[in-house]
């Protein structure tokens, strides 16, 4: 097996290395463009053979820009290549969806070096571009999505209607096509019991709340990624702004709700993110949910300042490499539930030990 170091080098994205604008509360900034190729059926109804059509030219138009600095040192994988574990690997990388893992037919992804770029290939639409920046980068994530989405298209004719805009498989995705989402750390506003109010209010302007791995997934550790609803009618420049405008005031909110704590329950929160880091460092077994709780109460107790000489990115990584399909592959076999508990409390414990003892 590979030293827990080396295996951390060989599988950090880089949104997952943090850093990045206000990466104290922006986890990720992502912008998806779906596109569509005319003259082809959509995915759901493409046969085997207009399905690899599909394949064969998104991949001629990729080697046509193989010089572009995103697409050098970038390849193409077949999803039919990869085995289950590693496929969940790279949903919990955020790097392809559930759907492009577990349901397509001939599915593929051309992915990028350092994984900020991902283009997903007959998922529920012929071509999904995944820009996936660190912190809030959402203009950054938009202008490079941008970009390759007009390089492509110097090569492949997409479906659009006059009318309508761009064709998609999903009617909820028609005009711009666009889905752009922040991935956010709320913990304070968790504590303050102030969600339910401030998803509300998200809702009432267009804007989705859904959990850590989109829609229908279940939010875990405090995390929640905030997306546009609405793609048809607005450009793409006013969705990323209103966007963009809303996150920054639940970033202030969330800065605000941790003042507040600090200033009215100081010895009760420092109790409860060292109590959490006492756990996490000492457990022999911890499930999934438990971690993710006690990793952001460590999280925001850094953020705080209430813990010193652990980083922030140490948590970032923790809250992937915890997951069930990175468990397995480090321990490079596969393991049932009760097998992944005691892992995941080896590999928290190690990971918090490299880091006492590189601060020492």
């Amino acid at each position: 097996m590979l030293s827990l170091q080396r295996f951390i080098q060989s599988a950090m994205s880089e949104w997952m290395r943090g850093g990045g604008p206000q990466s104290d509360i922006v986890i990720s900034s992502r912008v998806r463009i779906a596109r569509n190729l005319a003259g082809l059926p959509f995915p759901m109804l493409a046969t085997a053979s207009q399905s690899e059509e599909v394949v064969r030219r998104i991949e001629e138009a990729f080697q046509e820009e193989k010089e572009q600095p995103y697409f050098r040192d970038a390849e193409l994988i077949r999803m039919d290549t990869l085995n289950d574990l590693q496929k969940r690997v790279l949903v919990e990388k955020h790097l392809i969806s559930p759907h492009l893992a577990e349901e397509s037919r001939h599915g593929a992804v051309i992915l990028s070096g350092n994984e900020a770029v991902s283009i997903m290939i007959n998922e529920e639409d012929h071509l999904r571009i995944q820009c996936l920046f660190p912190g809030f980068q959402l203009k950054q994530a938009w202008q490079l999505a941008d970009h390759i989405d007009d390089t492509l298209e110097h090569h492949l004719s997409y479906a659009f209607d006059e009318h309508c805009g761009f064709l998609t498989s999903c009617p909820t995705n028609v005009g711009t096509a666009i889905r752009a989402s922040v991935m956010l750390h709320l913990p304070a506003l968790a504590m303050t019991q102030q969600l339910n109010r401030l998803f509300q209010a998200i809702a009432q302007v267009g804007l989705a709340v859904r959990g850590i791995y989109g829609e229908g997934s279940e939010a875990l550790g405090n995390l929640y990624q905030v997306s546009n609803q609405v793609t048809l009618g607005q450009k793409e420049e006013e969705i990323i702004d209103n966007l963009v405008s809303v996150v920054g005031q639940i970033i202030d909110q969330e800065q605000s709700a941790r003042r507040r704590l600090l200033e009215s329950s100081p010895i009760q929160l420092e109790d409860r993110v060292h109590r959490s880091y006492g756990i996490l460092a000492h457990a022999r077994v911890m499930d999934s949910k438990e971690a993710m709780h006690r990793l952001s109460d460590v999280r925001l107790g850094i953020d705080l300042g209430l813990i010193k000489g652990v980083s922030a990115t140490v948590l970032n990584e923790l809250m992937v490499m915890t997951q069930p399909g990175f468990l397995q592959q480090y321990a490079g076999q596969r393991l049932d539930s009760g097998e992944r508990d005691i892992r995941r409390a080896v590999l928290i414990r190690e990971r918090l030990a490299i880091e006492h003892n590189d601060e020492n």
